[in-house]
């Protein structure tokens, strides 16, 4: 066995076997007295809605890429399920939610391996439900948002060195930025920054993370490629919409009138960005596609998320609208220039929308917005995209320049031309002209084998 392939499953090993000797936390009366059963169950749901947009992210970015590259493209987003869920468990949460330190991190001691993560509530992170449920929405957030980077590096990198990428990532990036948003004591939080479901903690972390990514990996050899397959991005787009819901509204963290709200904009949201993105190619001489339609949509869940709790279903609608002009403007001033090889165009649909989520969010929230006369939250909302855009995408360079020296990142040029899928996994999607060789070798001599052909085939 090679030595450096030794390391990961020494590691998981030890992580798996150290865990059994963490004492259980058994919770008291008064905590569970205090779970909310309708609560519990709409988060029970709303943390299986999140885990779905995982598999569906790697349908939307599979059907994308070339056809050499579809399940190299897909296992990138699925493994994080794993990757991420063992280091959440390890250490991930606790320097997320852990006892702030100084409201930068969280104390790594707090929950680590879980301990005190149990059956009872939290009062501070989870009043109403089992702060064991809490942690594990939240982990579903952590899960999907190394695995939106992918997007921007497809095609051309190593999977061993993605791994160590995306460990670290969770740990230096998107813990730190949970923590600043999201605990009681973080300092973007204390600051009255705004982010209701992860619009600065997802999506502007992973648009920027993103950029750094195909800045540093260089561009593809072949960037003309035509997407594999558009029904996966449509039956992708359809579970990341579906997702959603838990999503935002999820973050109510209770069955209530903030779950409903959040609900109702995600998808007036997402139904307007969609209908403006079509129609604004259309008014720029463009088809009107499904890919677009579905890249469209996406953009709106995006630039909603910050907003989803905070806004009205009229402001959501605008929000959509507007972020899917500015998106799609980006995507082409991208591709026109090329310089810089997103493959998948993370940055200007994930990171623009990111962005413009966050500004609408200081310009149209409930009673502190801008659109109420108030300055304050918006001038705190520009400082915190200035911090989080250096943060995430210096400190997300660094990481790769950190996994490139320890685990080479960038493909052969050689296996680059024969696909991820082969040179990466040994495993690829059949064609449709293979599965008809197949067939003609196969059937009988008699050529009376019809009814066992594919429709596609038999037409």
């Amino acid at each position: 066995m090679e030595r450096k392939r030794l390391v990961p499953f020494i590691l998981l090993a030890l992580l798996s076997t150290a865990i059994l000797f963490v004492p259980a936390t058994v919770a008291t009366e008064a905590e569970i007295q205090s779970i909310n059963s309708a609560d519990t169950a709409w988060m029970l749901v709303a943390a299986g809605l999140v885990l779905l947009m995982t598999p569906g992210l790697s349908f939307f970015y599979g059907g994308m890429v070339s056809f050499r590259n579809v399940v190299s493209t897909m296992l990138q987003s699925f493994i994080s399920l794993g990757v991420v869920s063992i280091l959440w468990v390890a250490v991930g949460f606790s320097l997320a939610f852990g006892d702030s330190l100084g409201g930068i991190i969280g104390n790594p001691g707090t929950f680590l391996f879980f301990r005190g993560v149990g059956l009872g509530t939290h009062a501070g992170l989870a009043p109403t439900i089992p702060l064991l449920l809490f942690a594990l929405f939240q982990l579903k957030f952590a899960i999907i948002t190394p695995a939106l980077i992918t997007g921007s590096f497809a095609e051309r990198i190593k999977f061993t060195g993605y791994l160590l990428f995306i460990v670290l990532f969770t740990l230096f990036i998107y813990t730190p930025l949970a923590h600043w948003t999201w605990h009681p004591q973080g300092f973007l939080r204390q600051w009255g920054v705004l982010d209701f479901a992860g619009g600065t903690v997802v999506h502007m972390s992973a648009g920027f993370a993103a950029l750094a990514g195909a800045v540093f990996l260089g561009k593809r050899q072949d960037r003309q490629s035509a997407p594999a397959n558009i029904p996966f991005v449509v039956l992708g787009t359809g579970l990341l919409w579906f997702g959603w819901f838990g999503f935002n509204a999820g973050s109510a963290l209770g069955a209530n009138g903030l779950a409903t709200l959040a609900f109702a904009t995600t998808n007036f949201a997402s139904a307007a960005a969609m209908l403006s993105w079509v129609f604004y190619d259309a008014l720029t001489g463009r088809k009107i596609t499904a890919l677009g339609a579905c890249i469209g949509a996406v953009v709106g869940l995006v630039a909603i998320t910050p907003a989803a709790g905070f806004v009205t279903i009229g402001q959501s609608i605008f929000i959509g609208f507007a972020s899917a002009i500015l998106s799609n403007i980006a995507v082409h001033l991208f591709n026109r220039h090329g310089d810089i090889d997103d493959t998948l165009d993370v940055f200007p649909c994930h990171g623009v929308g990111g962005i413009a989520g966050m500004l609408f969010t200081g310009v149209f929230a409930q009673g502190v917005g801008l659109f109420y006369g108030e300055t304050r939250t918006f001038l705190f909302h520009l400082l915190a995209l200035l911090i989080v855009g250096v943060f995430s995408f210096g400190g997300s360079y660094l990481l790769l320049k950190l996994t490139n020296y320890l685990l080479p990142l960038r493909v052969t040029p050689e296996e680059e031309r024969q696909g991820l899928d082969l040179s990466q996994h040994g495993e690829r999607m059949t064609s449709l002209e293979e599965r008809i060789a197949a067939y003609l070798d196969k059937r009988p001599a008699n050529g009376n084998a019809t009814n066992q052909l594919p429709r596609e085939v038999e037409n």
